[in-house]
């Protein structure tokens, strides 16, 4: 016989959000060092993410990154809904984003050069993403 174990499973949970608060790490000369909260953390986080290539660096899990590398030598009509796509499922691994909108692409010589909007829990951010084909 099987021992019934409903009882001890349903057991109530509070889900529980830890704070966002992180070291802020200088990618940007005109801040100043110290912590971060929110929307810079967030803001930091995109900037690593966006500059992170997916899948080549073992330290990082596979859901972290975005891949770019692939796509050069592409054509152009090709590489553009696959940034968009990339970007997006790159940013929205972290729970914090909402939803990453508003794209706009650029075009100059083997440049895709692309900015778009980042939506998160704190509010919205502006970023951008210049993928060399």
């Amino acid at each position: 016989m099987i021992p019934n174990m409903q009882d001890d499973l349903q057991q109530d949970f509070v889900l529980e959000r830890l704070p966002s608060n992180t070291f802020r790490l200088l990618h940007d000369t005109k801040t100043v060092k110290g912590n971060i909260d929110n929307i810079q953390s967030v803001a930091q986080a995109v900037f690593f993410i966006l500059h992170t290539e997916r899948y080549a660096w073992l330290i990082h899990s596979w859901d972290y990154g975005v891949e770019v590398w692939d796509l050069i030598g592409t054509d152009t009509a090709y590489a553009i809904p696959e940034i968009e796509r990339r970007i997006r499922e790159a940013l929205l691994q972290d729970d914090r984003i909402t939803s990453v909108e508003d794209f706009v692409f650029t075009i100059e010589k083997k440049k895709v050069h692309t900015t778009f909007t980042v939506k998160t829990i704190f509010g919205a951010l502006q970023a951008d993403k210049e993928v060399e084909l």
